[in-house]
């Protein structure tokens, strides 16, 4: 027990060096999620101790760069939670498509599996031409691999599973070309998408958008920065716009629970009240 409090102390520690030295604010991140990662951490960089891994991270820019693989969680995979991508399809897109150009924000958006799946589905329901997707994620590395669309072969027939269960309207494979072991995925989805840095914890609203999608992201933060990514989305969204979230993820019991009214209750799928 001794040494569980000790080890939690050095991380409470080393995310108050990470914000003073970096500028970059995990303080708010759940421990509990934590704590598995930073062990890895300490392995991979060949550390005793979380202090150890302090002196590294404050001096050596390239460990922090690398850190931000631990700090952040970087999984997910296209059409996840198929259900999702099927109720955006027939119950939200219909009521985005009365706007005559759309702006839609990915929060946390990772390695780009869900800003693409989006773009795919407004592609398919003849809706990407007057939209703008805003992909953000605070690790640079996550975003320069999202903005490439490319990803390993192995992992597309998962992908294809997902899309015909979302109720695809083709093939997976009439968005991608394949080449070197690996997708990449059409350049045409590609010009109507925005990457860009952006911290829930630290900056400020991000655009009037339509529909923000930020899913799996709100279970690594505690209380506090549910409530502060909420109110992001909140300013962020046009009257009535829409919010989605993961499936273990709620606007129930949080500081803005009255903002916000479920429009698709059992996919996390939320309106602006």
């Amino acid at each position: 027990m001794q040494d569980e409090q000790l080890f939690d102390l050095e991380i409470r520690l080393l995310l108050d060096a990470v914000y003073q030295r970096w500028q970059h604010d995990f303080r708010d991140y759940a421990v509990s999620s934590l704590r598995r990662r930073m062990r890895q951490a300490m392995t991979h960089f060949g550390c005793e101790n979380l202090s150890q891994l302090q002196g590294r991270v404050l001096h050596e820019p390239d460990v922090f760069a690398q850190m931000l693989q631990f700090f952040t969680v970087q999984v997910s995979e296209m059409f996840r939670d198929p259900s999702y991508f099927r109720a955006l399809r027939e119950q939200v897109l219909p009521v985005l498509r009365t706007y005559p150009s759309l702006k839609i924000w990915v929060a946390g958006c990772s390695h780009g599996e869900e800003v693409w799946s989006l773009a795919i589905l407004l592609a398919e329901e003849g809706l990407l031409g007057r939209t703008i997707l805003y992909a953000t994620d605070i690790n640079a590395s996550a975003l320069q691999r999202a903005e490439s669309g490319v990803y390993p072969l192995d992992r597309v027939a998962g992908f294809s599973r997902n899309y015909l269960a979302a109720g695809g309207r083709g093939s997976l494979s009439d968005h991608y070309t394949s080449a070197y072991g690996g997708v990449a995925f059409d350049r045409r989805l590609k010009q109507q998408i925005v990457f860009a840095d952006h911290s829930l914890a630290t900056d400020s609203v991000f655009s009037e958008v339509h529909f923000v999608s930020c899913r799996n992201v709100l279970i690594y933060f505690n209380r506090a920065l549910q409530d502060r990514a909420l109110g992001l989305f909140k300013e962020s969204l046009v009257r009535r716009g829409f919010l989605g979230l993961g499936l273990r993820e709620t606007v129930q019991f949080s500081g803005h629970a009255a903002d916000f009214e479920p429009f698709v209750p059992d996919q996390r799928i939320y309106r602006k009240a």
